[in-house]
């Protein structure tokens, strides 16, 4: 059979055009072996010379089309620290619904070496494939390269077939070393409709054509036979040259967010005198599909094993919030979550129950089926955990997370109980990502905002007295709030008490700790309290007659968390905090004031950040009060050269000192 389909292809991309350079396997030169550094990154311990990917279209009679994905890397090492890039390795997919299991291999395997003037290749065996399972719906193959070593070249491909059209491959332009180029070329049939999504676009060269395709495949009627047809496609070929290592910064979500990269949607499909398929999605739609799979609809709706348990522990409760918070506890307690993410259940929410034991998606419905058993109304909540990228358009695929959201008395709460710290609003840091999507059986949704709306506190006071040997002594407070007393949890209640002291002894060298006391480290709904009485060495300077001490002691920032020139990404914070710092000290007898840090005010436009400090002197004390504010989640590039500027100022201020006088 023949046919012939006029191309329909949505592209949002608008690139300037460019070229495609030839790059081929095998043609390594003298002069790659000979260079020592990276001309365009000297610190870069390896670089990828190219990195050429093409994805196209196969079909058989029996499984219908897929997606093929060669991709060629031909990689230098320039230091010892390179040498990481020998070992590669890449994810396939164990079956996709009723889709057979992708199928991965690694070819073409060869390492370089200059020997004797002489250009000396070196190919994998065997022994240097790896295959293995990460779960039952991921695998994965991992190579070794031989023979690598400081001044090595190391080329090899990969070829990866699917059955899944729906979740085209993306591919990343930018990697974690100099990348000096990089091409990506698509050949999609007119067949279907893919939407081209690339991040920081602007960067990509690309030119695109309209070309004949055709394939070929073994007919129905015979295995001995094959059938063909042809059609018009699309040739897409994106480039970019001398691309940038991807760096970490501080404060940054997820730095995939900003690497550059393209992927595809697909958005319908029409087969020659077929109807149109669509797969753009409403998210009502990606809510209705969700929720008729049997592992999220039908798992949602089971109550009997709960029934009895929920009797028990709120008789007698009338209240709705008591309620919930009894519910909320009880799942939290007697559920233990496997590290294991998704938003489909595994083993059930009965067997989950049982065992005590279960994913994501087991945990919070079984919360959620004993809160609507109890009448309090309580919905899932799907979203993307930092590390899983920005869901941006519907897309059921792009989720890995649930979460519930109950509403009492018209205000929304939104819980997690995989989690032994987290309360009512207070979830995993992992899940702050942006925006989740609160989904309804009646195949409804609403996209609700993942920001904590008020500030997490953190209130610091500590009384100090100087004696005439100049060693200071005090007592130190430290209450702390919401996400602040979770994060605090996390990172300190599983420690003993003796090592978390001496934790804190290393961290602020010459202090010396007793008397220590802590409230609520392990009732979550109530602020943690620390209490201690302290000493402090080699933390005041005595020049002749005068004493210079710092205004925050131990605890003074030194250095600015922004260091670069420029910054590329958006800054994420995490959550609003409000940090309040007191501290009195007591004037020693024989001395006088001679001078205190001067009160000042500082904030970036628009209130993004706030630093407030004063010093007053009163009977016989000097007292210092500071309050830093953060009131954004995420904050554009934009304002970096604002805040490296606000945080070196008030850096500045906290090491200013105070000035005592010998009277």
């Amino acid at each position: 059979m023949k046919a012939s389909l006029s191309l329909v292809f949505l592209l949002i991309l608008l690139l300037p055009k460019g070229h495609a350079q030839e790059f081929k396997l095998g043609k390594v030169s003298i002069k790659e072996l000979e260079e020592k550094t990276c001309p365009n990154d000297t610190t870069a311990p390896a670089a990828i010379l190219f990195n050429k990917a093409r994805t196209f279209f196969s079909y058989d009679a029996t499984n219908g089309f897929s997606i093929n994905t060669e991709n060629t890397f031909r990689i230098k090492i320039y230091k010892k620290d390179g040498l990481k890039w020998a070992n590669y390795k890449k994810e396939y997919r164990l079956g996709y619904e009723k889709l057979h299991d992708d199928r991965l291999e690694f070819k073409d395997c060869v390492t370089y070496n200059l020997e004797n003037g002489k250009i000396v290749k070196t190919k994998l065996n065997s022994e240097g494939s790896f295959k293995t399972s990460i779960n039952k719906y991921w695998g994965e193959i991992a190579i070794t390269m031989p023979n690598v070593k400081v001044g090595s070249v190391i080329e090899f491909q990969y070829v990866l077939k699917s059955e899944n059209i729906v979740e085209f491959p993306a591919f990343n332009f930018q990697q974690d070393i100099f990348v000096n180029y990089s091409e990506y070329t698509t050949q999609i049939p007119g067949f279907f409709t893919y939407k081209a999504i690339a991040k920081r676009s602007s960067e990509l060269q690309f030119v695109s054509k309209v070309e004949r395709g055709s394939l070929t495949f073994n007919s129905k009627v015979s295995a001995m036979s094959s059938e063909g047809v042809s059609f018009e496609q699309v040739k897409n070929t994106y480039s970019a040259y001398n691309i940038p290592a991807l760096k970490e910064e501080p404060f940054v979500d997820n730095i995939e967010n900003y690497r550059l990269s393209i992927h595809h949607e697909l958005e319908k499909e029409q087969f020659y005198q077929e109807p149109v398929k669509n797969y753009s999605m409403t998210w009502d739609g990606v809510a209705k599909t969700i929720y008729e799979d049997k592992d999220f609809g039908k798992e949602l709706k089971e109550r009997e094993y709960i029934s009895q348990d929920v009797a028990n522990i709120i008789k007698d409760v009338e209240s709705p919030g008591e309620k919930l918070d009894i519910i909320f506890k009880f799942v939290q307690n007697k559920m233990n979550w496997n590290h294991k993410n998704g938003y489909y259940t595994d083993k059930g929410v009965k067997k989950a129950y049982i065992d005590g034991t279960g994913n994501v998606a087991e945990i919070n419905f079984i919360l959620l089926a004993m809160l609507n058993y109890a009448g309090i109304s309580a919905n899932p909540v799907l979203l993307s955990t930092i590390e899983n990228g920005i869901p941006k358009f519907p897309n059921r695929t792009i989720f890995n997370y649930v979460i519930a959201a109950a509403e009492i008395d018209g205000k929304r709460i939104l819980l997690d109980a995989t989690n032994k710290y987290t309360t009512r609003n207070v979830l995993p840091l992992q899940t702050l990502n942006w925006t989740g999507r609160l989904l309804r059986e009646n195949a409804t949704s609403e996209e609700i905002q993942l920001e904590p709306k008020s500030p997490s506190k953190k209130v610091t006071n500590i009384i100090v007295t100087l004696d005439e040997n100049g060693k200071l002594s005090g007592k130190y407070r430290e209450f702390r709030t919401d996400y602040e007393a979770f994060t605090f949890r996390e990172k300190y209640a599983g420690m003993n008490q003796s090592n978390y002291l001496e934790k804190l002894e290393n961290d602020f060298p010459g202090i010396q700790i007793s008397d220590y006391s802590i409230e609520n480290s392990t009732v979550v709904s109530k602020p943690t309290n620390e209490n201690f009485n302290f000493t402090l060495d080699n933390h005041l300077e005595s020049i002749g007659d005068k004493i210079y001490i710092n205004p925050q002691l131990f605890l003074a920032e030194t250095k600015n968390p922004f260091v670069q020139e420029e910054r590329e990404f958006p800054i994420y914070f995490g959550y609003p905090t409000q940090e309040k710092f007191n501290v009195n000290i007591e004037i020693p007898k024989g001395y006088t004031v001679e001078s205190v840090p001067k009160g000042v005010k500082l904030q970036t436009k628009e209130n993004i950040v706030s630093f407030v400090f004063n010093a007053a002197i009163s009977n016989n004390a000097i007292q210092i009060a500071m309050v830093k504010e953060s009131n954004k989640q995420l904050v554009s590039s934009g304002y970096y050269a604002d805040l490296k500027a606000f945080f070196q100022q008030m850096i500045d201020k906290q090491n200013e000192k105070i000035v005592l006088k010998k009277i």
